[in-house]
């Protein structure tokens, strides 16, 4: 069982997620407003929360880095906005995934399944234990999930974290965005390949000297990425 905070102010949407979700044995609270979501969230620490974009009073960008200040606690944004920019806004303010509205109640739960095990396992292989990956003065310890490039610490969502331990385990391979996806993400975000891309040019941001020119990960036009 999961505790599941909902944070929408459609109140017939709100009572539906509950249903859905109470009757798979969650659960669940809700809130109408960004503010009582982000005060929610980290006073009552539910286990994931599921976020809506549009809120009367703040919207859930802004709600979103707020918790993020305080929580790591898995924030899933559940909204009708599906265009490129709103993805790449919701991945950048800390969400580890974007699920567009409407969405069946059994593909919600298997994307929430699928969030809670990308942060169950440690984002590392399982085998053989590892402390750190590292390709060049690019360096991930796996125990504290410190990035560092150099000197310098780099500040990166669970998204572009995740994104990053894929390619460092499989630095130098080509792999398509339907893999990054599958191994990032899980089976559950199948399809959605939007995540790649706004996963990826924000990973560029942080790791590259000039994302305009990446010298570390590579676009291999026609099949996907590599890093090196």
């Amino acid at each position: 069982m999961l505790k599941i905070l909902v944070v929408e102010d459609n109140a017939e949407l709100a009572q539906a997620y509950r249903l859905a979700l109470s009757q798979r044995g969650h659960e669940v609270q809700t809130a109408a407003t960004g503010a009582a979501g982000a005060h929610a969230a980290l006073a009552d620490r539910p286990d994931v929360v599921l976020l809506d974009l549009m809120l009367p009073d703040i919207d859930g960008f802004s709600v979103c880095r707020h918790i993020r200040q305080e929580s790591d606690v898995p924030i899933i944004m559940l909204t009708a906005r599906d265009d490129d920019g709103d993805v790449i806004g919701g991945l950048d303010s800390g969400a580890d995934d974007y699920v567009v509205k409407p969405v069946s109640p059994g593909v919600l739960e298997a994307r929430i399944r699928a969030v809670m095990r990308s942060r169950q396992s440690g984002l590392g292989p399982a085998e053989p234990p590892a402390n750190s990956l590292s390709f060049g003065d690019l360096r991930v310890d796996l125990g504290s999930l410190v990035v560092t490039r150099g000197d310098e610490q780099l500040e990166l969502s669970p998204n572009e974290l995740r994104l990053l331990v894929v390619l460092l385990e499989h630095q130098g391979q080509v792999l398509s965005r339907e893999q990054l996806l599958e191994r990032a993400w899980g089976t559950a975000a199948a399809g959605d390949l939007r995540l790649v891309n706004a996963a990826v040019q924000r990973l560029r941001v942080k790791i590259e000297q000039d994302p305009a020119d990446p010298q570390l990960l590579h676009t291999v036009r026609g099949f996907g990425y590599r890093l090196g």
